[in-house]
Order: C-alpha cells, then structure tokens, then sequence
C-alpha cells in the first residue's frame, strides 16, 4: 500500500469576511467564559456531566478502545486445554474406562502484517470516534449557550411586553372615554381592543415559548422536562459580547473535529484495503499439541505424547478474498467523498456564521440609532405633555414605538451572541489542531 495521503478538497485560501488573527491565538478550550456569565459556565459543567448523548459517545470510544484488543489479540497464540474419560461395557466383555487429557496451541503467524493492518484500521477508528465526542461535547456547549440566551431574551421581551400591554390598556381607557364624549368613533375603541387581544396572545406565546427552552435546556443537562428552571433575568445584564475569534482554511481542516472524525474513517478503510489485501497472501500456522491418555486414573501422568505441526496455507482461489479487496476499495472512496463533504459543509458554516455576525452588527447600529431616536422624540413628547401642547394619548402612541424598537434591538443582541458560538463551533472550538495520517501510528 503506497502511504496515506489526505484526499484532495476544493481549496479555500480566505473568507468573504477576512478574519485577522488565527483560532489557535484566539479560541480557548474554555470559550464559552469569554461571554463571562457565571451562571452560563455552571450549566455548560452540569451539561458535560449529566447529558446522555455525550455519554453515549464516551461509550463508544470505550468500545472502539476494546476493538483494538480484539484486533491485537489475533497475532498472539492460542491455548485451548481438555480432560476426558470414557467408560464402556459390552455383554460378555469386561468393564473398560479410559482417561485422557490434552493441550493444543494454534498460531497463525503474522508474516506479512495483516493482522497489524487490522489493528491500524481499529486505531484509525478509535480516533473518529474520539473526534466524535469532540464533535458532540462542542454542539453540547454550543446547544447550551444558545439555548440560554434564548431564555434570557424571552424573559426580557415578557417583561417589555408586559409593559407595552399595559400602555396600551392605558390608552384603551382614554379612547373609551373620547367615545363616551363623541370625540372618536366606536371603532376606535374596537381596533385597540383588539390590539390588546394580540398583545395578550403574544404575551402567552412567549411563555410558552419560554417554558419549551427551558425543557430543551433541562435535556441538554440530563435533566427531566419540567425539572429545572433557569432563574428569570435579562440577557443585555447577564452576558456580554466577546471577541470574535477568526480562522484559517488550513487550521479549520485539522481542528474541526467532525472534519478530523471523518478523515479518520477514510484512514480506517484505508488501512482496511490493506488488511484484506494481505489477506490474498499466502499464510503460515503452527500447531503444537500435547496429551496423555490411561486406562487408570492413577497412570494418567506417567506418560505424555508431543507433536508439533506446521502448516502453509496458499489461496490460490478464493473468490472472497478477491471481493473483500473490491468491497474495501469501494468502502475507501465512499468514505472520501463523505470526507469532502464534510469539509465543504464546515466552509459553508462559517461563511454563514461570518456573513450573519457581520450584517447582525450592522444591523445593531441601525437599531440602536432607531432607539435613540425614539427615545429623544419621547422625552420631547412628555416635556409638551407638561405645556399642555401635546395629549397623553400621543405620549402612549411614541412610548408604544419605542418599545417595539426596543424588542428589536433586544432580539438583534441575541442573534449576535447565537452567531459568536456558531462561530466558535464552525472553527473548531479550542480543541487543537490533528495530523490524521499519523495519529494511528
């Protein structure tokens, strides 16, 4: 087999939006404290303890630790040992009773490194399934912290729609006495009736939707639905916006673990070709055995016969052999083009989590400009409240505007932080680079 070698992927020498620093300098294994939450860092422990699909994936590596001992073990000698006695009596003849006792070694020589190939391909798979947990550990954290934010957002948009329902009850007040004097019509006083109807209605989807997280969450922990409850608080107070790490095409094919997952499972079929390519190879065992035998149990060890057999096996046809090169071949290139797919799925994730964290920000200075302009127009409006130049009705009306500018700018910052931990996922979290071709060694 001539030496492994990665297969070829499109290249991608830079992104649409360039990062300036490498995420070896930036990301650490560690990253979601940089959102500096304590809480946060709590839920991320109690989720790397508690959730079962990690657990699972532990196990597995367990599993794929055993395979290696399982594939070792066929180039190490066998011993098998036995005991017996026969008893038999036949009309006329005397009673006859024989025992015996025997040892055999088998061992099928590993001349040629089949079985070695073997345990190479178990090794390559123990590191995919490393990889794997890797993989499973940074989409638990990423699932954590988004999943949070989420909560956080929802108890802060509760809280303000809360309020805005509670101006809007102001203002249906005022409309209902303009009616009782003739100064609007009836439908006015319909219209933000029904207004009211939707804020109220939206006030229990948010609920709602803030009980459905919180069981997502309790999941993520290994908790029952239902079991755990994060405390109320408002995401702006609790967590802040880190540094956005940047990456590096080459370093995002070594660090990614779903990448060096896959191209660890193109290096175990590889390694598979060979095996059963050694296979077609002509192969050598030995076999030693040992025993005695006695018509009386007391003689039984006084006497022993040894015999040694040595044995060459050629497979001049054998159609399985041929098929299994054919099927491991195949096996490879399939393999490789999961591999490229993978590795074009990790380009698109960060293009998307780079694309969507710049127009995020920029959207935020769009926002936050909304805000304070609203803000100034409401100070304007209440302080002509006082000189009697403008209604209380149009104070209600701007308060309204603002607090839907507000929910706007509040759901714009968690999008913000939801894309710095995708980002931090689709770079490979703090997990360090791999050199595949290697690590089976």
């Amino acid at each position: 087999m001539p030496d492994y070698k990665r297969p070829e992927t499109p290249l991608k020498t830079s992104w649409s939006q360039q990062p300036q620093v490498s995420p070896a300098e930036t990301i650490a294994p560690d990253w979601w404290r940089e959102f500096q939450d304590p809480y946060l860092d709590t839920l991320v422990q109690r989720a790397i303890a508690g959730n079962i699909d990690v657990r699972i994936l532990a196990a597995r590596i367990q599993l794929a630790g055993a395979e290696i001992g399982e594939a070792r073990a066929g180039a190490l000698p066998s011993l098998a040992a036995g005991a017996g006695a026969s008893f038999e009596k036949s009309t006329g003849q005397k009673f006859n009773k024989q025992f015996n006792l025997g040892t055999q070694v088998n061992w099928d020589i590993d001349i040629w490194g089949k079985v070695e190939k073997g345990v190479q391909a178990q090794k390559a798979a123990y590191q995919a399934s490393e990889a794997d947990w890797r993989a499973g550990y940074l989409t638990l954290v990423s699932n954590v912290s988004t999943t949070y934010f989420q909560i956080l957002q929802l108890d802060e948009q509760l809280d303000q729609q809360q309020r805005a329902l509670d101006k809007n009850r102001q203002i249906l007040g005022i409309y209902e006495a303009m009616e009782k004097n003739g100064l609007i019509p009836g439908t006015r006083v319909l219209q933000q009736r029904a207004e009211i109807n939707r804020l109220t209605n939206d006030l229990l989807e948010l609920r709602r939707s803030r009980d459905l997280a919180g069981n997502a969450l309790a999941t993520l922990l290994g908790v029952p639905a239902g079991e755990f409850k994060v405390p109320p608080g408002h995401l702006r107070d609790r967590v802040r916006l880190p540094v956005v790490p940047g990456g590096l095409p080459a370093e995002l094919l070594k660090r990614r673990p779903d990448i060096v997952a896959a191209e660890f499972r193109v290096l175990q079929a590889y390694d598979l070709v060979g095996e059963a390519k050694l296979a077609q190879l002509p192969s050598i065992s030995l076999t030693g055995r040992g025993g005695t035998s006695s018509f009386a149990l007391t003689d039984l060890l006084k006497s022993f016969t040894f015999g040694l057999l040595p044995s060459i096996n050629i497979p001049l046809l054998d159609p399985s052999v041929k098929a299994r090169v054919k099927t491991t071949e195949a096996q490879t290139r399939v393999a490789e083009e999961e591999y490229r797919k993978t590795v074009m799925a990790a380009f698109e994730e960060v293009e998307n989590a780079l694309v969507n964290l710049d127009a995020h920000k920029k959207q935020r200075t769009e926002l936050q400009q909304q805000v304070d302009q609203l803000r100034t127009v409401s100070a304007q409006i209440e302080a002509q409240l006082k000189e009697g130049v403008v209604s209380q009705l149009e104070v209600f009306e701007t308060q309204r505007s603002l607090l839907s500018a507000e929910l706007a700018l509040l759901a714009n910052h968690q999008q913000i932080l939801s894309d710095t931990v995708t980002l931090y996922k689709a770079l490979g979290g703090g997990w360090p680079a791999v050199a595949v071709g290697n690590a089976s060694q």
